[in-house]
Order: structure tokens, then sequence, then C-alpha cells
């Protein structure tokens, strides 16, 4: 890499910087600026964390294989049951014994 495509990569990561910076606190700003949160904007932040939450685990189920799809129901099903802490121990255990006696 010559200087130019060094000054290039500076410039991208910088302009990423600050567009996340931006964006970031313009929330913060807008949100402490109201005296009311409206039912919608109320509506739209409540569900952020669905929407996060599915964006992480969606690609997993579909493409980590039938074992992960497979140890994402185990820690699912225990999930209605129990606290996070045992849903997660039953997703491992699933997944680190499919992988054991079957593959």
């Amino acid at each position: 890499m010559d200087s130019t495509e060094h000054l290039q990569l500076i410039y991208i990561i910088l302009a990423a910087a600050v567009a996340t910076f931006v964006t970031r606190i313009g929330g913060y700003v807008m949100i402490t600026q109201m005296k009311r949160i409206p039912p919608r904007m109320e509506a739209a932040l409540n569900s952020v964390p669905a929407a996060v939450l599915s964006t992480l685990v969606a690609p997993a189920f579909v493409q980590g294989g039938w074992d992960v799809a497979a140890s994402m129901l185990v820690g699912f099903a225990v999930g209605l049951r129990f606290s996070s802490l045992w849903m997660l121990l039953a997703g491992w255990l699933a997944v680190m014994a499919l992988r054991h006696w079957m593959l």
C-alpha cells in the first residue's frame, strides 16, 4: 500500500467514527429535548431489542447447519420455562452433544 491508500483508509475510518458518533449522540439529544415521547416512537424503541436479536440469530439458524438450528430450538424451549442462563447452557450442551455424537 502506498501513502495515498493509507490516507484513504484513515479518512474512511474517521468518517465511520464521526457517522457513528453523530447518530448515537443525535438520538440522545433528540430524546432529551422532548417533554414526552410520542407513542409511535416509544413503540419503535421498544421493538429495537427484538429486531437486533433476530438479526443476530436468524443467519446462524439458517446457515449454521442442522446442529446449530436444533440447539437453538432446544434453547428456545428451555428459555420458555427457565432463566436465560439455563437457556444458554441447554443450547450449548445440545450443540456440543450433537457435534460429538452425530458428526
